[in-house]
């Protein structure tokens, strides 16, 4: 495999010539139902009222009446008509949008119904659908520790299906989380200021200045995905704990109260410090739980994004 593998589907049956497991078939028509009903019935107007247009684009001329502004006159066809005429604009509408969805290993930890991955992969059918119902490219980019796949942006219900199936399929290569490869790709493929959510539990670290260099061309989002045991381990006695991507192997007492209280405070310093991070670099945060519906914090991201619209008049 390349880290740009850009094999293309063809339909919904085969993949690089395999036949999908009609489990996988069904999965996938189950993620599309559920999140295109959510599109239509609470993103759609959301979406279309927060992510606008990235610039401005020329429509055409017309004569220059009393109140136009004097800085619009197109001086070329003025001067060739000998009447002043206004260049006239409108919003470019068309996004291009990109997930980026962490593969690595410690990605399938959940202890309830649905994994990490699994709970990523339906979010990710909601923004995609969001995005192509409002005419906007939808790209992928899986990573762990290094990047294993990118498919460029595209448009279509059979891309954004091609998507999901890839996010709940895919086997990747690396088991570790890299945040910065993911960045480095993305800094060199997009030409052009696009929204990229970065999807991942984020238990990694030193990847801050690449993240600077994104969000300052990019309207970056984070979107963290997590399992409340990892922040909050159990009090149920001695836990055989395997960290999933570096394979090292521990016997824990989650009932002696100075091991709990050493872990949980770990984590919750991890937390304040990626939460810091994101805040001082302009990245908006949604959080997400295995346990919890993702509906609500979506809906408050893109609720807060509105609100910070209309205040400041205009594009974030």
């Amino acid at each position: 495999m390349t880290p740009l593998d850009r094999t293309k589907t063809t339909g919904d049956q085969t993949t690089k010539g395999q036949r999908i497991p009609a489990e996988i078939l069904d999965a996938v028509r189950r993620i599309e139902i559920r999140t295109r009903r959510l599109v239509q019935e609470v993103f759609s107007g959301e979406y279309h009222s927060v992510f606008k247009g990235t610039g401005m684009e020329f429509r055409e001329v017309r004569e220059y009446v009393p109140g136009d502004d004097v800085r619009s006159i197109d001086w070329n066809v003025t001067a060739r008509t000998g009447d002043p005429f206004v260049k006239l604009f409108e919003e470019e509408r068309e996004l291009t949008v990109i997930l980026a969805v962490d593969m690595s290993r410690s990605g399938w930890f959940g202890g309830h119904e649905r994994s990490k991955i699994e709970i990523a992969a339906e979010l990710c059918g909601v923004l995609a659908f969001s995005a192509i119902s409002n005419k906007d490219k939808v790209g992928l980019v899986l990573f762990s520790d290094r990047v294993e796949k990118y498919i460029p942006p595209a448009k279509g219900k059979s891309h954004v299906l091609r998507i999901i199936r890839e996010l709940l399929t895919f086997k990747p290569e690396g088991s570790g989380t890299s945040i910065t490869a993911p960045l480095e790709l993305l800094g060199s493929v997009l030409k052009r200021k696009s929204t990229v959510f970065l999807v991942s539990d984020f238990w990694d670290q030193g990847f801050s200045s690449r993240l600077s260099v994104m969000a300052r061309k990019h309207d970056l989002v984070a979107v963290r995905v997590r399992d409340p045991r990892e922040t909050d381990l159990p009090a149920v006695g001695l836990i055989h704990w395997i960290d999933a991507e570096t394979g090292r192997e521990l016997l824990v007492d989650s009932s002696d109260q100075q091991t709990r209280r050493k872990l949980i405070s770990s984590a919750q310093d991890h937390d304040r410090h990626l939460e810091r991070l994101l805040a001082s670099r302009g990245v908006d945060l949604i959080d997400v739980s295995t346990v919890e519906s993702y509906v609500e914090p979506l809906r408050t991201f893109f609720l807060a994004r509105e609100g910070h619209r209309g205040r400041r008049g205009g594009r974030r």
